[in-house]
This record gives C-alpha cells, sequence and structure tokens, in this order.
C-alpha cells in the first residue's frame, strides 16, 4: 500500500489515514484503490468494528482529486486514465455509501471534490466548524461528481443549485444543516473521541460531544430561492446580474453549469447514490476530449494564471445538442454501474 494512505488496525476499529498533507490529501489512484481493499478486507474481520477515516495535517480533509495526473495522462493522449481513475473512485464512493460497518469520517480545514466523495456519504460525519466545503467543479470545467449531485440534491430549498453553480464553500456549520455532515465537534475535542471510538468500536460515541447547528438564516435560503429556481442557468445568471453570486456565475464554466444544473435537480428523484454516480459519470467520462476540463486544470493547478478560455463565452452560447450528447447513456461495457436510460429535468 502507498505511503500516501495509512491503513491500519488499531484495538476495535480499522483507520484510514489520506497522508499527504502538502498535496492536501488530493487523491491518487493508488489511495483510491488502497481506501477500496482496506474497506474490502475488514469487511468480515470480527476485529474491526467501525471504520475511521482521517486526514493528515491541518489544513485538509481531502481538497479533492490530484489534477495534475490527469492533465499529464491527457496530454500524452491517454484518455483512458481518467475514465479509470473516475470510475475506480465512483466504486469506491458507491462502496463507502452502502458499508455494513459503521464508518466515521472526521472533516476538517478543505472538504472538496474528491474529498466529499470519500468523507460525505457515510452514516457518522464529524465536522470541525472551521472546515471549507465546496463542489466547485464548475470552475475547472467538469461538473459535481463522485456522488456530489445526490448530496446537492438533497440539501434544503436551492443550497444544492446554489452549491453546484457557484463552488461556493460553506462552514462546518453550514454543512450539516446542507446535509454534508452530522455531527459538529471542534478539531480539539477529536483526539479523545477518537480514543473512545477505538477502545469500544461503538460509533454512538460522537452523538455525546458536539454543539448544535444552527440552520442558514430564512431570508438567505429566500434569497437562495428567489435566484436559483430558475428553470435555466442563463435565466439564474440574469436574474444574479447585479448580486454577489453574478462573479463566480460569469466565472466558471458555461457547459459544466448548463449540465450541472439538471444533474443536480434530476438527482431528487433517483432511488441511490449508484444512479448519480451512473448520471455523473456519462459527462465524465467525456469531458477530457469534448469539454472544458483540461482547459480549467490548466487554468487552476499548470499555469495558475485563473484566466481560463472556455469553449463557449456564455451559457446562452452552449448548443442543446452538446448538453444532450454530454448527459447521454454510455455504452453498457463502459458503464460503472448499470445504465439508468431515463433523462427528463426535475426542478
Amino acid at each position: 500500500m502507498s505511503d500516501d494512505l495509512i491503513a491500519r488496525k488499531e484495538g476495535k476499529a480499522g483507520r484510514l489515514l489520506l497522508h499527504r498533507p502538502k498535496a492536501l490529501n488530493a487523491l491518487t489512484p493508488a489511495m483510491v484503490t488502497g481506501l477500496r481493499d482496506a474497506i474490502e478486507a475488514w469487511r468480515h474481520d470480527a476485529d474491526v468494528s467501525v471504520v475511521i477515516l482521517e486526514g493528515a495535517g491541518d489544513r485538509a480533509f481531502c481538497a479533492g482529486g490530484d489534477l495534475r495526473q490527469i492533465y499529464t495522462a491527457c496530454q500524452a493522449g491517454d484518455y483512458g486514465f481518467p475514465r479509470l481513475f473516475w470510475a475506480e473512485e465512483y466504486r469506491l464512493n458507491a462502496a463507502l455509501a452502502s458499508y455494513p460497518k459503521p464508518i466515521v469520517s472526521f472533516l476538517h480545514g478543505y472538504v472538496m471534490g474528491g474529498g466529499v466523495g470519500v468523507g460525505c456519504h457515510v452514516p457518522h460525519r464529524v465536522v470541525d466548524p472551521r472546515a471549507k466545503i465546496a463542489m466547485p467543479e464548475c470552475g475547472i470545467g467538469l461538473i459535481p461528481d463522485v456522488g456530489g449531485t445526490w448530496l446537492l440534491g438533497r440539501a434544503p430549498g436551492r443550497i444544492g443549485e446554489y452549491m453546484a453553480l457557484t463552488g461556493a464553500r460553506i462552514s462546518g456549520e453550514e454543512a450539516v444543516f446542507a446535509g454534508f455532515a452530522d455531527h459538529l465537534i471542534d478539531k480539539t475535542h477529536w483526539d479523545a473521541l477518537i480514543a473512545e471510538l477505538v477502545e469500544t468500536g461503538d460509533p454512538t460515541a460522537v452523538q455525546s460531544v458536539g454543539e448544535p447547528a444552527r440552520p442558514w438564516a430564512s431570508d438567505r435560503l429566500d434569497v437562495l430561492e428567489e435566484l436559483f429556481s430558475k428553470a435555466r442557468v442563463e435565466d439564474i445568471v440574469s436574474v444574479a446580474r447585479n448580486t454577489p453570486y453574478a462573479e463566480p456565475l460569469g466565472r466558471n464554466s458555461p457547459l459544466s453549469m448548463a449540465v450541472a444544473l439538471p444533474l443536480v435537480r434530476n438527482a431528487r428523484r433517483f432511488g441511490g447514490i449508484e444512479e448519480a454516480l451512473a448520471h455523473e459519470f456519462r459527462f465524465t467520462s467525456r469531458v477530457c476530449e469534448q469539454g472544458d476540463f483540461l482547459e480549467g486544470i490548466r487554468s487552476v493547478v499548470i499555469d495558475r494564471d485563473n484566466a481560463p478560455r472556455w469553449l463557449h463565452s456564455s451559457v446562452q452560447d452552449v448548443p442543446d445538442a452538446l448538453t444532450a450528447a454530454m448527459r447521454a447513456p454510455v455504452p453498457d461495457d463502459q458503464a460503472v454501474f448499470p445504465e439508468p436510460h431515463s433523462q427528463g429535468n426535475a426542478r
């Protein structure tokens, strides 16, 4: 197993530590494989009563996937690498969500993209109040994936559309109300809590510590409802023109936003996370060759000029035929999960 992931048994717990602190614990293919192998090895291990998920360092639980590896592979013409990475990552996301033993994730610092996929689908999610949680994929030409649409679609009100289209970061307290975490517990209490989990193997220990999380202010939710309930992204952009939301809506990939909005809304009627992941994979499996993703990585990670040259200058310029093609079912032999064949839009 790679040093980037430390897996060990301690007491009654299986402990998993994402261990790339200098890279904000960004996920590599080896880490995805290691996580999957570890939970499968512990599935029937009588010595493991609970699984504990942590991120090394003070800055992040996990800030996403390793985008530089994807960029390098695609620049060499290897578009199979990202498709394989996403397929394996999505299988991990689904395995974590359906795991028969309790998993407790400890979310601190940056929890974004792939970090949400690893830490936010498990049944017991402890979050530090100072955490910064986001699905910022539209800003790099991707869409909220790793089951992110499943979470965003179930967030109260229009929080899901807001987070998906703007990439906004929310705090640990806000994340509890939004459905990305369960227990608001200051990081200073984590060592004692983890020690109790290791000793007892009982995940209910997290319920005895922590603070109540306040709901988002009603006037804020009303504003999000007014802006982000519009039928199309171009309508949202128009009504948000003189608001603080205008800047991120104008900065992010028009193609990504045009696809992300119906994905989040359709996820509200899906039967489970696997259906959401299947729809996400339709887009991500094509995005390196047909979308804005490589340009987004170039702008944000490689050159860091933050001046992406998107394929389209505005959402109005994105052809409906292109969004339909990017959302179309993939061949059965390429599908990560059985292909859902409905593609209607929900509000």
